[in-house]
């Protein structure tokens, strides 16, 4: 049993490893947004050489703008169709991938590709293969006697576009999490459930396969939801909030109060509502998860 003296030298040991992370969170994170608090009760514009404290002006302003009206509208039907996808498609291409035998670390490598690209490259790839007169995209609706579509500077077409492309994004994250949710059952389980009758296929999937990734389903959700709800390199790229404001989403609205209206202000109060939705969410996936045991 340990002596009173040990156990304070480890107290001490563990507070001085811990240290560097502390101060990291604090100049990182809790700094920041704490910042983004206290401007967000202020008139304060970039370049001002002084700021009014001006209450919840800016919250009530949000939610009279017609603006971000449309943009929340945006951004949750963007969320409603690549979310789904995202999860459902990366759970099946997982177990695809997991059976695929040697071919699955080519598998793996294709899936993932999107992952590990810079991002605005990829992007700037997809606006030329989706490019109006001369895009690979075209090409092949031509071969296949359809009209040409413009598919990002048509405002019926261009959010569903950057949905599409979205999903693309986020299905080799997720493939990765569920082939490591799914490494982690114990085999046993399914020679028991073939004892019962379900040696394979969807028997087997909703008898052992679905309860057993529960939790891994559970944490991609929440951080699908996330990352859907916080897209903004997308739309920079490709369409820049166009055309017409069709793919206007909530981050690019705070982009555009800060750094194009210089209304630091207004849009420290935008992301202090986006900072409380995505501590909401990860609070709601950690009550869920502590139900569960």
């Amino acid at each position: 049993m340990a002596t009173a003296p040990e156990i304070r030298h480890r107290r001490r040991l563990g507070a001085a490893l811990a240290l560097p992370a502390a101060l990291t969170l604090l100049v990182l994170v809790i700094g920041p947004s704490l910042a983004v608090l206290g401007l967000s009760v202020t008139d304060y514009r970039l370049g001002m050489p002084g700021a009014n404290w001006v209450g919840a002006a800016n919250y009530a302003a949000l939610a009279t703008d017609a603006g971000l009206r449309g943009s929340l509208a945006n951004t949750f039907a963007f969320v409603a169709v690549v979310a789904p996808l995202a999860v459902f498609g990366g759970l099946w291409v997982a177990i695809l991938v997991a059976g695929a035998g040697r071919a699955r670390g080519l598998a793996q490598t294709v899936f993932f590709l999107p992952v590990t690209a810079t991002l605005v490259a990829m992007a700037t790839a997809w606006e030329v293969l989706l490019h109006p007169s001369f895009g690979m995209a075209n090409a092949l609706l031509g071969v296949l006697g359809l009209p040409a579509q413009r598919f990002l500077s048509d405002p019926n077409l261009a959010l569903w576009t950057l949905a599409v492309l979205a999903v693309w994004k986020l299905l080799g994250y997720n493939v990765l999490l569920f082939l490591a949710g799914l490494a982690t059952i114990d085999r046993t389980l399914y020679e028991a459930a073939a004892l019962d009758g379900a040696e394979a296929g969807w028997r087997r999937f909703t008898l052992v396969t679905w309860p057993m990734l529960a939790p891994v389903t559970l944490f991609v959700t929440v951080i699908t939801l996330i990352r859907t709800f916080g897209e903004f390199e997308l739309v920079v790229v490709l369409t820049n909030g166009g055309p017409d404001g069709a793919t206007e989403m909530v981050l690019f609205t705070l982009y555009q109060e800060a750094f194009r209206y210089f209304d630091i202000g207004r849009a420290s109060a935008l992301a202090a509502v986006f900072l409380v939705f995505v501590m909401a969410l990860s609070l709601t996936q950690i009550w869920i998860a502590e139900r569960r045991r």
